[in-house]
Parts: C-alpha cells; structure tokens; sequence
C-alpha cells in the first residue's frame, strides 16, 4: 500500500454502520461492489461523502452534465481488467469530473507470484485462451500498470490497497 496522505489506520479495526443508516448508493456498492469495497470507503472515509456516485457494474445510467459538476468523489464497480477500451473510460471520467474530485475502483492485480514460472506461463496462456473463445475481456493489471495509467489522465493516485486478492484504488484529479 502507498498512501501519500497519511491514511494509516488498519483496515481491520472498521466498525461499520448500521445498514439503515447507509444511504442508497452505499447499499448498491456493498451489493455490487461486496463487503471489501465498502470497508475500503469507509476506511478512506468517503463513505458517508453526500455527493458520491457510483458507476454500478450491472445497471445503466444516464447522468446530465450539470449533475456531474457537484460529485466529489466517483466510484466504478466494474473491475478495471473487465473494461475492454480502459485508455477510453479514463479519458472519459477525467473529462466529466470537476478538479480535484476523487475517482475510486478497483482490479485484481497480476502479481506473477506463482511458485513455479512454467505453471504461470501455462495457465496464464490458457486464461488468456479462454478469454479469447469466451470473447470477455479480462485484461492483466498491476499496481505499477494502474498507476501510469491512471497518472497519464491527470489522476494522482492517493492510496492503493489489496483487500482479499483485489486491489483498490483511490485517485484524485490534478488538472
């Protein structure tokens, strides 16, 4: 984990609220998003952020331009490896936030921290084979990839987190 701002407090020690004081759009990231997400916000304190929009992973949703000059913090539960054109989608949430909003997601991380290379090799090529016939993008990230990606869109990347064999990210725009 890199955490710029002083973000040091434990994951694990989150006492969550109560479910009937969340507001709706936290209920749709912790069903989407699962428990992980939610802790991560909490931890980050954005949980309880009064103009926070989630980009829900299943559901479409058309947002006017004028709402999106008030949203402090946008979150996305789609899986960043699943995103087929993912230079485009960046592109175009740096576009729609207003400065110095926080854009948060997540991905599961590529580490390549297989005991024996030629198994990794293996099964990466067959994943990737699946991948191709089952035509589902499932593309392999790291922390390193994640982060030039994001920092090439003019999001500086505050934290960055794994939770249970996913990797979380939370960025700012600068400019």
């Amino acid at each position: 984990m890199f955490n710029d701002f002083g973000l040091s407090r434990s994951i694990e020690t989150l006492t969550l609220p109560e479910p009937s004081r969340v507001n709706p759009v936290m209920e749709i990231i912790r069903k989407e998003g699962g428990e992980d997400f939610f802790q991560y916000l909490q931890w980050l304190q954005l949980a309880r952020e009064p103009n926070l929009i989630a980009l829900s992973s299943t559901h479409h949703f058309y947002y006017e331009s004028d709402e999106m000059k008030t949203v402090r913090t946008l979150v996305t539960l789609k899986k960043l490896n699943n995103i087929q054109h993912l230079n485009h989608f960046l592109l175009t949430v740096v576009r729609i936030l207003p400065q110095k909003a926080n854009f948060i997601g997540y991905f599961k991380n590529d580490t390549g921290n297989q005991s024996v290379f030629s198994f990794y090799q293996s099964t990466r090529f067959l994943n990737g084979l699946v991948n191709y016939l089952d035509s589902k993008t499932d593309r392999s990230l790291t922390k390193k990839t994640v982060s030039s990606l994001l920092e090439e869109q003019k999001l500086n990347v505050i934290d960055i987190t794994d939770i249970n064999g996913m990797t979380y990210f939370f960025a700012r725009k600068t400019g």
